[in-house]
């Protein structure tokens, strides 16, 4: 190694932030790597608490969170911010993750100044820019800036490829997301939330519902919801749990149509240590989440998505995720099918893990070394 490498961070969602938590770790570690961690506050204490389990120290908090934030006060808060904390470290590489609206700015202030970009999670898409809005499209354009690609499966290279990026800055990795399931899920766990300590796992079919993307507010949201109490009314031995998001429209549909249900269980966002072992407990899981597609399969839990496309396909490939949609009828249809054909079932749940084997931040660290080594 010539020189030690100075590399930033920079995250500050929960999700981002769950999936980063163990390459940080890593960096952190490395006698040739000057490693600097940014959060941008975009998310508030669910991103702190994650910080203490992992004990990460920020260096930086551009502290953006405000009640009511928009797309575009985000965006510009942290291009602003982080361009500043740029030209005070001037660091050789930016590291963000993902789709979200931080990782869009910080990538581009960074593209403003000419400091390389890694992509952690690169390649993803739905072929439509507009769902899910505006992930589709923070993914596209920070991978059309970006100067190394951490890849979760072949498939995302293969669509760098088909857009030209360079194959030599192309690296499979896995997902981290993997790597940090390997420290979240204990045997003996205790959740925090104290009514899933009652339940018990082991008579109850227990299936997990996240439902509150933007492109499913409104109808799509009350045909999720009618369908989930239908499913509660047919099997009654088994226990929905809700985490409701606190939007105000999600809160509202959520509660106007499931609450008071005896089987059915609304509970804020969880902890994600609990949520990682609530899912490893669970029959199957219902989300339009993009997160639980990977962490479920991975534990071998069934994954119904409530949504119209995936950026995701490897699981619906693999067979442990099905692609459900919103439609009130395919929901009920595909619920009936996993509680009732156990040969599906079993097929879903033994189907092979695609997004890799744990060691997803190890291989993008040697790949970061690489790259510095060959310049």
């Amino acid at each position: 190694m010539i020189k030690t490498i100075k590399i930033i961070s920079v995250f500050g969602t929960r999700p981002d932030t769950i999936k980063m938590a163990p390459l940080v770790n890593l960096l952190d570690k490395d006698k040739d790597i000057d490693h600097i961690v940014c959060v941008t506050g975009q998310h508030r204490e669910m991103v702190n608490e994650i910080l203490q389990i992992f004990a990460i120290f920020a260096k930086y908090d551009l502290d953006i969170m405000r009640e009511g934030q928009t797309l575009e006060y985000v965006t510009s808060s942290v291009l602003t911010k982080f361009s500043e904390v740029l030209e005070k470290e001037k660091p050789d590489m930016i590291l963000v993750h993902g789709d979200t609206n931080t990782c869009f700015s910080a990538a581009l202030a960074a593209f403003y100044k000419k400091i390389p970009i890694g992509h952690v999670e690169a390649g993803l898409r739905t072929a439509d820019i507009y769902s899910p809005y505006p992930e589709e499209f923070v993914r596209r354009t920070v991978d059309s800036i970006a100067t190394l690609y951490f890849c979760p499966t072949k498939n995302n290279a293969d669509n760098l490829i088909k857009e030209n990026a360079d194959k030599e800055k192309i690296y499979i990795t896995g997902n981290t997301v993997i790597d940090t399931l390997q420290t979240t899920v204990q045997k003996d766990y205790i959740f925090k939330e104290s009514i899933l300590n009652r339940i018990n796992f082991d008579k109850k079919k227990v299936i997990p519902i996240t439902a509150h993307r933007r492109e499913n507010i409104g109808i799509n949201l009350e045909n999720i919801c009618k369908a989930i109490k239908q499913l509660a009314s047919e099997y009654n031995d088994s226990q929905f749990i809700y985490t409701v998001h606190p939007n105000p429209a999600v809160k509202k549909t959520v509660n106007s149509i499931l609450k008071g249900i005896d089987n059915v269980t609304l509970l804020p966002p969880l902890v994600f240590t609990d949520l990682h072992n609530l899912i490893s407990r669970s029959y199957f899981v219902m989300t339009d989440s993009g997160g639980l597609q990977e962490e479920a399969p991975s534990l071998g839990v069934p994954v119904l998505v409530l949504r119209k496309e995936t950026e995701r396909p490897e699981a619906v490939t693999a067979g442990t995720v099905k692609l459900t949609g919103v439609d009130y009828s395919e929901i009920v249809k595909d619920g009936r099918m996993l509680f009732e054909d156990k040969s599906i079932y079993e097929k879903m749940s033994n189907a092979v893990n695609p997004y890799g084997d744990g060691n997803a931040s190890h291989r993008i660290v040697g790949a970061i070394k690489e790259y510095f080594n060959n310049l």
